[in-house]
This record gives C-alpha cells, sequence and structure tokens, in this order.
C-alpha cells in the first residue's frame, strides 16, 4: 500500500491525541527574572509628553532614535531634547536618527524648548543634537543659546550631550560660556574633543 497520495488527493495526516503525550515529561516554564520585567506605564503622561513636542514643533532623541523605553519616560514627563533639527550630517551606522541634507536652524528654538521644560515641570534638563558638520560652528552658538533660555525659564541645571565638533576647541568654550555652574557636558559617542572645560 502506497503512502503517497493519488494525485489530485489530498495526504491523510495522522491524528494524535494530547493524551498520548505525556504533559509531565514537558519541560518546565522559565519565569523571567523580576529585575527584567517592566510594568506598562499608565498612557496619560505618554500622551502629555508626545503632544506637548508635537504642539512645540520639538524633536526628541528618544523618538528619533526609537528608544524603547521612551514611554517609561514620557509617562513621567519627561525626555531627551534633540536640537538643530531631525537630520544628521553624518552616518553613522548604529543611530536610527534621520541623515542627509539638514534643515535651517530654528532661530525660535530655544525659547519652545524652555517653554517645553516649564510646562513638564523639570528641574534637570537634557539635550543632545544632531551632528551638524554643515554648521561653521557645528551648532555650538545654538547650543549656548538654548542653555541660556532653558536656565532663564525653569531654573533647571542643565546636562548637555553634544556632538564631537569635529574636535574644534572654540566650540565647546562656545557652550560653555552659557556659564558652566549647573551645566554638565558630555561629549556623546566617543567623539573627538577632549574632557570639557571650564573657561
Amino acid at each position: 500500500m502506497s503512502t503517497h497520495p493519488a494525485p489530485g488527493e489530498s495526504p491523510v495526516l495522522p491524528i494524535v491525541s494530547l493524551s498520548a503525550i505525556a504533559v509531565a515529561e514537558l519541560p518546565p516554564r522559565r519565569r523571567l527574572p523580576e529585575w527584567l520585567k517592566r510594568p506598562i506605564p499608565s498612557s496619560g503622561g505618554t500622551y502629555f509628553t508626545k503632544d506637548l513636542m508635537s504642539e512645540l514643533g520639538l524633536e526628541t532623541i528618544c523618538e528619533s532614535a526609537r528608544c524603547p523605553n521612551r514611554s517609561e519616560c514620557w509617562t513621567r514627563r519627561t525626555a531627551t531634547f534633540m536640537i538643530l533639527g531631525e537630520t544628521c550630517t553624518r552616518p553613522c551606522g548604529f543611530c536610527a536618527v534621520k541623515r542627509g541634507r539638514p534643515e535651517a536652524v530654528a532661530l525660535d528654538e530655544p525659547d519652545r524648548l524652555a517653554e517645553a521644560c516649564f510646562r513638564l515641570g523639570l528641574r534637570h534638563v537634557v539635550i543632545t543634537s544632531v551632528t551638524r558638520d554643515d554648521l561653521p560652528d557645528g551648532g555650538a552658538e545654538h547650543f549656548r543659546r538654548c542653555i541660556l533660555a532653558v536656565r532663564a525659564r525653569t531654573g533647571a541645571t542643565i546636562e548637555v550631550l553634544t556632538p564631537d565638533f569635529d574636535g574644534r576647541l572654540d566650540a565647546i568654550d562656545t557652550v560653555l560660556s552659557a556659564d558652566p555652574r549647573g551645566l554638565q557636558p558630555q561629549p556623546r559617542n566617543g567623539g573627538k574633543a577632549p574632557a570639557a572645560r571650564a573657561p
């Protein structure tokens, strides 16, 4: 008797009863460790933060880099702000931020950023940016203006995660000229610039 179906016929598959499988022989299901489990945050704060960013036309690294934890931060009404647009001039393979030809610098961005920080009630603000090799100072003056605007509106401490400014120390000095008290400069991604120093 052939086990192959005749042309045009469907194969006959054996039916196996679950009772034929010894359930006790199955390995126990492993539980995830407690430290790995994260509660799903309530959506109220997430929507508030997302809507505020949209209303004020601001970018966050949280969204641009597709951070998987953004809902956790946004629920607590906090975010890492990304200034100087949404398009980076460097093609870093590890980063999800859009790259290409960037848009013009928005001169009102410092005021919009300060307003967002005020409305979120932030006491500590983290600002980063795309890399802007197209600008003569790499965007250092814009960083300075954002720092001054946020501090004037909120009195918050400010942490900046700057690009490497292509190793230009004068650009770092420009950022630090915004008064380094309460300012925590951090070069990101192991950039070329040496450790920041007070002027």
